[in-house]
């Protein structure tokens, strides 16, 4: 039976869903972000998971209005605060992946403290991806040990990327089916589930049997068995 370890997530229609209600896009956000507090916890609670990557803030979320983005910036500083003593009760390490160097010192503080204090944290890794593109992440990683003198190999690779764990059950709510440049690399046999179901709507039941379809999945990995 297929074991679901690392759970990777595409929180897709935050913006869309507010507006379906006549409210601002940033409402929709601060729905979303319930979302991930009750999906990590169910996570962590889960005997098979061990990490849980959600995509935050893309390096193509920049493109987006100005106040929509300061927002956005506000929304996940606050969000990290507050989470921080979930994460120590509910054993989680928080390990933030992408280029954060673009953000405010602030929240470049903020990020880092959170990581720093749940490090002990031996449960659920649950991780942001913040700043991150998967293009961005291989073309630093290449730089990383471009310089070897032997041949790249893909272990060199992966240890030089943000995130090294392979993916093995991808989630996109909101109703696209396409990956947003999303951990291309560790994707390469992932089992990809997609839904209308927009990010604020998202449920633990839904993820209860997307991880009951998961499980029957012959995943073959190129062979034949």
């Amino acid at each position: 039976m297929n074991r679901a370890t690392h759970i990777a997530i595409i929180m897709d229609g935050n913006g869309r869903w507010a507006e379906l209600r006549g409210e601002k896009r940033v409402k929709g956000h601060e729905a979303g972000a319930k979302v991930v507090r009750s999906i990590t916890e169910y996570c962590a609670a889960h005997k098979e998971v061990q990490r849980l990557t959600l995509y935050a803030f893309s390096t193509e979320n920049w493109k987006r209005p100005k106040v929509e983005v300061e927002f956005l910036m506000k929304l996940l500083e606050k969000y990290l605060k507050s989470e921080l003593e979930n994460y120590l009760k509910n054993n989680i390490r928080f390990e933030p992946i992408g280029d954060i160097r673009a953000f405010s010192s602030s929240l470049q503080k903020t990020i880092k403290d959170v990581a720093e204090k749940s490090a002990h944290c031996d449960g659920l890794i649950q991780s942001l991806a913040l700043n991150y593109g998967a293009h961005d992440e291989m073309l630093r990683a290449i730089n990383k040990i471009k310089k070897a003198d032997e041949d790249i190999t893909e272990a060199m690779l992966y240890n030089a990327l943000d995130c090294k764990d392979s993916v093995d059950l991808l989630i996109r709510t909101g109703g696209d089916h396409r990956l947003s440049n999303f951990l291309l690399w560790q994707s390469a046999y992932a089992e990809l589930f997609f839904t209308d179901t927009l990010w604020p709507d998202f449920s633990v039941k839904e993820l209860e049997k997307m991880l009951n379809n998961f499980t029957k999945i012959e995943r073959k990995f190129g062979g034949l068995k």
